[in-house]
């Protein structure tokens, strides 16, 4: 057995032995409470009531199973998340580029990237409403934002990494600026791009959620906020729950899958 497979299995055993220890812990929380005078669909029910509410039929709002109001809202607050991560990536993308064209840039932009990032998502939510005057349009800004500055900053790196032998070489044969970007630069920075968009996919899509409690309508933040006002099931509440921490995990495998179909490096170590 090859030192890389006895690798992924030990790393498929450590997340079983999590996973294992977090239902025990849970089922025990919830025995726990159920003991009190707090009945647990209240607060913290049994896994497999949750499994069991996932395909019950009975209806909870508006003629709607748990399960039926979870993945309608999911799709507005995906698709809002996507289109600002979509937003968010490019123009990190071309800012990175222009921060390493011109050092001016740079300067400039950069302090005010930081600003930005010291801003809780709870508190820019209000601002950027207030702007934008819509709030389908502010949920969208606010995935966007959260996932500018990651992939701005790591390809920013990446552009940064090339040793200086390769750029010089690449100069001393008269290569021009669209060459050294398209054939060395951006390549070499691929790597850091996906570094910086596993870390924004998860993040566009709970900023997407948490917006939607402070701003109702319809999505998964404001269903959870209605869930845990008792004005539907709370176990509404717990699919959000599981649902959000799939997705999240969901993308991030998917960003890592894109990675060694687009990544010079990774197609090398996949080839070996």
């Amino acid at each position: 057995m090859t030192e890389a497979r006895k690798n992924s299995l030990t790393d498929k055993l450590v997340i079983i032995v999590w996973i294992i220890a977090l239902i025990i812990v849970w089922e025990i929380g919830a025995s726990v409470v159920e003991k009190t005078k707090r009945s647990p669909q209240n607060v913290l029910p049994h896994l497999s009531q949750i499994v069991e509410s996932v395909f019950s039929d009975k209806m909870v709002s508006n003629k709607q199973t748990a399960f039926q109001i979870v993945i309608t809202n999911a799709g507005i607050t995906l698709l809002r998340a996507g289109i600002g991560f979509l937003y968010g990536a490019g123009a990190g993308f071309l800012l990175a580029l222009a921060m390493h064209r011109f050092i001016t840039v740079e300067k400039a932009t950069f302090p005010y990237l930081m600003m930005i990032q010291m801003i809780p998502i709870l508190g820019m939510a209000p601002i950027v409403l207030a702007i934008t005057q819509d709030i389908n349009k502010s949920r969208i800004i606010i995935a966007a934002i959260l996932t500018f500055y990651p992939v701005a900053t790591n390809m920013l790196d990446g552009l940064k990494s090339v040793e200086k032998e390769k750029y010089d070489l690449m100069r001393s044969l008269a290569a021009s600026n669209w060459n050294i970007y398209t054939k060395l630069l951006i390549p070499t920075s691929i790597p850091y791009i996906f570094s910086g968009l596993k870390i924004a996919a998860p993040m566009a899509i709970t900023a997407s959620i948490l917006v939607d409690t402070l701003q109702g309508g319809a999505g998964l933040g404001t269903m959870l906020s209605q869930s845990l006002k008792h004005a539907m099931s709370i176990y509404v509440f717990w699919q959000i729950v599981f649902f959000s921490a799939t997705v999240g995990i969901l993308s991030y495998k998917l960003m890592s899958f894109a990675e060694k179909i687009f990544s010079p490096h990774e197609r090398a170590k996949g080839a070996r």
